[in-house]
């Protein structure tokens, strides 16, 4: 049974850091694409970053320069590294898995295995 579960939120001041990291088990983690996605009250979830078997990322337009994913595919951990953080960061942060290729990094439909998810909260 695959489980992801995510750590590492909490509340910050606007300009301050946060490391989210996900453990991964059940799977062969290696072979799966992993994102983390996000949503905020009365908003849809949306995607954030993604890290591919090859460790290829992808970023959204939003976290670009300010965030970075990677993985430890012999821990089974995945993480995402949040810098200069704004107060519309402030969601629900989401880890996600799939384990086929789809080019759609950022399409939600697209990842079978979720979190239960971490809130961060970001004051201005």
């Amino acid at each position: 049974q695959v489980q992801l579960v995510e750590s590492g939120g909490g509340s910050v001041q606007a300009g301050g850091s946060l490391r989210l990291s996900c453990a991964g088990s059940g799977y062969t983690f290696s072979y799966y694409c992993m994102g983390w996605f996000r949503q905020a009250p009365g908003k849809e979830r949306e995607a954030v970053a993604a890290i591919d078997s090859d460790g290829n990322t992808n970023y959204a337009d939003s976290a670009k320069g300010r965030f970075t994913i990677s993985a430890d595919n012999a821990k089974k951990m995945v993480y995402l590294q949040m810098d200069s953080l704004k107060d519309e960061d402030t969601a629900v942060y989401y880890c996600a898995a799939r384990d086929s290729y789809d080019s759609r990094w950022w399409f939600r439909a697209t990842y079978k295995y979720w979190g239960q998810g971490t809130q961060v909260t970001v004051s201005a």
